[in-house]
């Protein structure tokens, strides 16, 4: 910090200020917009002289400008403000794509944008929809289907992709299932989250796509992971759709495998979109512009960061590093850099509510999507 005698020329003080390319530039972690402009607001009106004799004129000039650099002199050692919070929903809690916010928390990325973080994971699309039209969280991480609970009346819209197609989700079959090809999935039970979930979505649409209609494979909703394992162990079912991370790691420990990535039945599609309340947009937008930018950083960092990525997001969805390097490489690309709606995805959803009947008609792409804070630029 260049020290100066607040005593001397005033217009010295101030130019100290005004001479950087931004008063960010005192502080690794950036100081918000608004407290730039306050700060030079104050020092042209200490400099104008404020209002009364010369001697107040002189008095008000040392106090406010000394406090000003006081101040910024401070700033450097640590926030001065308390980080405002976002409260996230995660739709499921081992999702590779979802644990992108834990490297953002862990390379303090959201710190940087003045921001605390607070995760809490849920059961699948409905329960963090059910959160966000609760107040119980800000933002949500979910499905590119779950844009559909907008067309119902939930009071959360999606506001930027997060991620294209479905890699990042498998088919996952006992070791010893009789299951060879996509035919001989005609009429079998296959395991997903909650009815109207992502999950769900995928099997109707691969059974649509066989010519069977969307119910030509049977759906069983079961929640967790850990219940659709145990019921296909008990002969209850005979697959379950849930991240491909999970099915490498059944894989390995020889208790089931990957049959098929989603990522092949739906080219143009959004598996996961970031979503948030009405009363974030309205009454905070500047805080969700900077989660925003927080997200996008973050995935920019993990592309060029694979040691740290993997390590934070082998702790955070409990696998071993080597299965979350595997997970990496095969979805990395999959992330969307800015958050910009493609509308041939969002079309593909649309047209697929109506279809799998989750909507009786099919809903405009605003009125499932906000396209204010994207493109996201850093």
């Amino acid at each position: 910090m260049d020290q100066r005698n607040i005593s001397g020329d005033y217009d010295v003080l101030l130019d100290l200020v005004k001479s950087r390319a931004s008063v960010r530039e005192l502080k690794p972690d950036p100081i918000p917009d608004e407290y730039v402009t306050q700060i030079l607001e104050v020092g042209r009106w200490a400099m104008s002289g404020a209002n009364g004799q010369p001697w107040e004129r002189m008095f008000v000039r040392r106090v406010v400008l000394a406090a000003l650099l006081a101040t910024i002199a401070l700033w450097p050692g640590g926030p001065a403000l308390a980080l405002d919070k976002v409260r996230l929903g995660k739709a499921v809690p081992n999702s590779f794509a979802f644990g992108a916010t834990e490297v953002g928390i862990e390379a303090k990325i959201f710190e940087a944008e003045g921001i605390e973080v607070e995760v809490t994971s849920f059961r699948g699309d409905a329960q963090l929809q059910q959160a966000l039209a609760a107040g119980g969280v800000d933002v949500g991480l979910g499905s590119g289907p779950g844009l559909g609970f907008r067309a119902k009346g939930a009071p959360a819209i999606g506001v930027a992709a997060m991620y294209g197609p479905p890699a990042n989700l498998a088919l996952v079959l006992p070791f010893a299932s009789p299951i060879r090809t996509l035919a001989d999935l005609k009429g079998k039970r296959i395991g997903v989250t909650t009815a109207g979930s992502l999950t769900d979505w995928l099997v109707r649409e691969l059974s649509r796509q066989q010519g069977w209609g969307s119910d030509g494979i049977q759906i069983v909703a079961l929640g967790q992971m850990q219940a659709r394992l145990a019921a296909i162990q008990r002969g209850e079912l005979d697959g379950m759709v849930i991240e491909a991370a999970t099915g490498y790691e059944l894989e390995e420990a020889g208790k089931a495998k990957n049959f098929m990535l989603f990522g092949d039945i739906a080219k143009h599609f959004y598996t996961h979109v970031i979503f948030a309340t009405d009363d974030l947009i309205e009454k905070r937008p500047d805080l969700l512009r900077r989660f925003l930018r927080g997200w996008f950083k973050t995935i920019a960092f993990m592309r060029a960061n694979k040691d740290f990525a993997v390590a934070s997001e082998a702790k955070t969805i409990e696998v071993k590093p080597s299965i979350a390097a595997r997970i990496y490489d095969a979805q990395i690309s999959g992330f969307s850099a800015d958050g910009a709606w493609n509308p041939a995805a969002i079309d593909v959803i649309r047209h697929s509510l109506k279809e799998l009947g989750i909507l009786s008609v099919v809903p405009e792409a605003k009125a499932i999507s906000n396209d204010q804070f994207v493109p996201v630029r850093f």
